[in-house]
């Protein structure tokens, strides 16, 4: 059988979704390939079943710290499995969600694996398809560690399938899963090791990682820098890890590999359509998501572009705007994107890293920054202090970075997005009253 579209989209992930969806809507009849379930990384390993885990530690820290302050209460342990249910109901509604919208819309869904015949022929499930207009959102999964005894670890997908929270875990690599997942299982009472290469969050600005990895370390997680896994091996029940600098690290109840992610591109016979892959083996994009095939698109975590759900989801609907709403200059401006971590306190982050906009400013660069306890902190006598941070550019003094650690971080990040990408200053920022006792008023009055 071979089937005519107007669009094929290969995976049911956050950028394939809203691609489909907003070309569908403006009538293009549309087919999507994905053999798994829909929603992609996003919806069933990744950020929603994350969050979820995050909301739980966060209530586990909340019992503390009101007992901290008075209340008459005792703090327990998360019923592991009731919650994990709980969860699990939530994530398939988005599944129902997502299921029901593409019927609605008339969008054929091929649960199938789909591979290049020619830059407009796919064939899935032993029947052909064919569009003048292809999208590749795949995504990406987690690198495997690649030491001897990885197979004893587990990844960030074996995370979500744990059934109890671990004693004692060690967790390789310091990236935003990393301490993600450390954060969350330290909370919830698990003694983590986090061992790491170099620093936290290297790709964040230097002071970010810094006050992260002292706040964590206050609340009683271990971290082993400059220290590279070369094994992992099992004594009776108990795991060990040995490292470079000779030490051998354990024992561990549950090992988590954290060291990144790589593209899902391997089955999609890449060759047959003419789509070059850079070094890191990512699909080789313009600015409009364009492939070196014509009418061949990648987004998402594919193209080596921030592997954000938000930055997929915009960039599948302004290239389904380009296609089939005559808008032929639609494409996703990738310049100050907002990146929450969901640390335990969160990590925000838009704009230039001090790192950055010294390389591109030099000497015009002008740092402010503050740190303080927040009063709930205070209040219930926990220690540490939270960073806020702007980097600015020029005499006009631009903010161009705008960064922090803290509570509530994650949901005061966006609103301050809006700012730096519409350009404000330094002194825009001082013009705002701050709405006090919060912490978010340390960016508008840092002197």
């Amino acid at each position: 059988m071979n089937t005519q579209s107007d669009l094929l989209v290969i995976g049911g992930g956050s950028g394939g979704l809203a691609c489909a969806i907003r070309a569908a809507t403006h009538g293009a009849r549309v087919t999507l390939f994905e053999p798994r379930e829909l929603g992609g990384t996003c919806v069933n390993r990744g950020c929603v079943p994350k969050k979820a885990m995050w909301y739980a530690a966060e209530w586990a820290a909340s019992q503390r710290m009101a007992a901290a302050v008075g209340f008459d209460v005792t703090p327990g342990a998360l019923d592991w499995p009731a919650f994990i249910a709980r969860r699990e109901v939530y994530v398939q509604r988005a599944r129902t969600s997502y299921a029901r919208r593409l019927q609605k819309l008339g969008i054929e869904v091929v649960p199938a694996l789909a591979h290049f015949l020619d830059p407009h022929t796919l064939r899935a499930g032993g029947n052909d398809y064919r569009a003048p207009h292809i999208v590749i959102a795949t995504g990406s999964r987690a690198r495997a560690l690649g030491v001897p005894g990885a197979e004893l670890a587990i990844d960030s997908d074996g995370f979500f399938k744990l059934d109890a929270c671990p004693a004692r875990v060690g967790i390789i690599g310091g990236g935003y899963i990393g301490v993600e997942l450390g954060g969350v299982l330290q909370a919830l009472g698990a003694q983590v090791e986090l061992i790491t290469r170099s620093g936290l969050l290297t790709h964040f600005d230097a002071d970010l990682g810094h006050e992260l990895g002292a706040l964590m370390q206050a609340d009683g997680m271990v971290h082993h820098e400059g220290c590279a896994v070369l094994a992992v091996t099992r004594e009776g029940a108990a795991l060990w890890l040995d490292c470079s600098d000779g030490v051998r690290r354990g024992p561990y109840d549950c090992v988590i590999g954290a060291i990144g992610r790589v593209p899902n591109v391997e089955s999609l016979g890449l060759e047959a359509a003419g789509v070059a892959l850079d070094a890191q083996q990512e699909i080789v994009t313009d600015a409009f998501e364009r492939t070196s095939a014509d009418g061949v698109y990648a987004l998402g975590d594919v193209n080596g572009k921030p592997a954000l759900t938000p930055v997929a989801i915009a960039a599948g609907r302004q290239l389904a705007e380009r296609l089939f709403n005559g808008r032929p200059e639609a494409h996703l401006d990738y310049a100050n994107i907002p990146s929450v971590v969901f640390s335990h306190p969160p990590v925000g982050s838009v704009g230039l890293s001090e790192a950055d906009a010294r390389k591109q400013y030099g000497e015009a660069v002008t740092i402010h920054r503050t740190r303080f306890t927040p009063m709930a902190w205070s209040l219930a006598g926990r220690e540490g202090k939270t960073l806020m941070k702007l980097v600015c550019a020029g005499v006009e003094q631009r903010v161009v970075g705008l960064h922090g650690i803290g509570p509530g971080m994650d949901e005061m990040l966006q609103g301050f997005a809006v700012a730096v990408k519409l350009g404000a200053t330094y002194a825009d920022l001082l013009r705002t009253v701050a709405i006090h006792p919060t912490s978010a008023e340390e960016f508008v009055t840092m002197g």
